[in-house]
């Protein structure tokens, strides 16, 4: 049985790799975040809460929406890591103890996180920060191996870790959610992201598991590097597809 992910350090596994996560990452496409505002009240502005924020990909783009948001992280290199952003503030906290106050916010997020949080645990305190007619909502960016440019790249993942790609985050809401009597269909949107023969690099450099020095890192640059020849535009970038999975929770489900 393979260790759950919330028992591998999530609160400092990214500290080395801050840098690569906010510049490489993948964003999300404006279709996940218009469903995750869907029916919203537009009256007042909005509060949210965005749980496991990282360097504030997620964060950014609900504060862009005029939406107020307290993006709660607790990894120090990544919260000192991410673009300011006005109307976005950086708390310390974690998915099981967020130190937010009861029914103090109108949607709480979790953007490609939820796999690393003690699933029970984290549940019960996202219900008791979001307000009564609130919701929850999670997001998970799938790589599309149909996408010959990302089945290539992960074929070099899976070289230089020896590990197969799975669908664990998308199956950690799902079985979360099953546990907890909450129903949910997540909606899907197809994203991509173009990036350069350096930015392929940092994409990598950006997960956990990928080594960053060692015999598997230097054929892990070559295959990356032959993946840039073969794969790249006039422009000189690599566009990568994925499919955005959308779960959408009202607070009273």
């Amino acid at each position: 049985m393979s260790t759950p992910r919330f028992e591998l350090s999530p609160t400092t596994r990214f500290a080395d790799r801050a840098s690569d996560y906010a510049l490489f990452r993948p964003s999300y496409p404006a279709a996940a975040i218009d469903a995750a505002l869907e029916g919203l009240p537009a009256d007042r502005p909005l509060v949210a809460a965005d749980i496991g924020a990282g360097t504030g990909i997620s964060s950014r783009l609900l504060a862009d929406r005029g939406v107020r948001v307290l993006a709660v992280e607790p990894n120090a290199a990544m919260r000192e890591t991410a673009d300011p952003h006005p109307d976005v503030t950086f708390v310390e906290g974690a998915a099981e103890s967020t130190g937010l106050g009861a029914a103090s916010v109108d949607l709480v997020m979790c953007a490609q996180a939820f796999h690393w949080f003690k699933p029970a645990e984290a549940l019960a305190e996202f219900r008791r920060i979001v307000k009564p007619r609130g919701r929850l909502v999670f997001l998970v960016n799938e790589r599309d191996n149909e996408d010959p440019a990302m089945r290539a790249y992960n074929t070099a993942i899976r070289a230089a870790t020896e590990r197969e790609l799975s669908e664990g985050m998308r199956r950690a809401i799902d079985d979360a959610l099953h546990a907890a009597l909450i129903p949910a269909v997540p909606r899907s949107f197809p994203y991509a992201q173009a990036l350069s023969r350096d930015g392929l690099v940092g994409r990598a450099r950006s997960a956990s598991y990928i080594p960053k020095e060692g015999p598997r890192y230097e054929q892990l640059l070559r295959d990356l590097d032959a993946l840039w020849v073969a794969h790249h535009g006039a422009d000189g970038m690599v566009t990568h597809g994925y499919r955005t999975f959308v779960w959408v929770v009202e607070a009273g489900a």
